[in-house]
């Protein structure tokens, strides 16, 4: 387009970046590695405070694993400098590695207990192709049993009050055989009594069912679980709750619903 001036105002060309464009990646990076420092340090602190054998087992673990790196570079290269990098590299790792399997198991073990916690189990860290349809039986008390639909057939979790839960599943359990006909139909309870899987167990769990459905079996499985409905409880909490005052509050917004 021509200015005033004669001169020529050249258009950015299709799908190339402009300076603002630009600009404004680079500023949603920098955000992108605030949030992710910030993470990780939440997380840093929360693991040290729950677990008072955390920090000496990443220190052991990293200065262990460091000095055999070094070493075994050391007697291949027969230079006292060139292990160096090899060897910080291996003791950054494996303290990420001790980092991240201690943090995880310090959080399954605050969230194990707690309403709301294998729901967001299922939400957040749950691996493999799953269908999941949370809260499609429940109580004002909390109680829940979510469903699962997948390769091994359908898989129905139940957490809160073993006395009620028991009754929960066995009631969906015979509802949904109605739908599927002879699909596999597996019900767990998520807890620490005799017989439940625990929180941090659930998805090792889920990985070794069998296969029994193809992926067209199980897309026809979920159209036809679809005229059971969705979830019949609202207000379960989004996260893992604390016992207490707050508990208290949702179970009375739920009686009033």
């Amino acid at each position: 387009m021509a200015t005033s001036g004669g001169s020529v105002k050249r258009e950015p060309k299709p799908g190339k970046l402009t300076r603002a464009d630009k600009k404004a990646l680079r500023t949603a990076k920098r955000q992108k590695r605030r949030d992710t420092f910030r993470n990780l340090k939440q997380a840093f602190v929360l693991t040290k405070d729950a677990d008072p054998r955390f920090l000496p087992v990443l220190i052991m673990t990293s200065v262990l694993t460091l000095a055999a790196l070094y070493l075994v570079v050391f007697l291949i290269t027969d230079s006292p400098y060139y292990p160096i990098p090899f060897a910080v590299m291996g003791g950054v790792v494996a303290g990420m590695f001790v980092f991240s399997r201690r943090a995880q198991k310090s959080m399954f073990s605050q969230a194990e207990g707690q309403a709301g916690a294998a729901a967001w189990m299922l939400r957040q860290q749950l691996r493999g192709d799953w269908r999941l349809t949370e809260v499609v039986a429940g109580t004002t008390q909390l109680d829940a049993v979510h469903r699962l639909v997948g390769r091994p057939g359908v898989v129905l979790v139940g957490e809160g009050a073993p006395h009620r839960v028991k009754g929960l599943l066995a009631q969906e359990k015979k509802r949904t055989a109605r739908v599927v006909g002879d699909t596999p139909i597996y019900d767990i309870t998520v807890g620490t009594g005799e017989g439940d899987i625990r929180l941090g167990k659930l998805n090792r769990y889920l990985i070794k069912l069998p296969s029994n459905l193809s992926k067209d079996q199980v897309q026809t499985l979920e159209k036809r679980l679809a005229a059971l409905g969705g979830s019949r409880t609202q207000g379960l909490p989004p996260g893992p709750l604390p016992q207490g005052a707050k508990m208290r509050n949702v179970q009375r917004t739920l009686r009033r619903r």
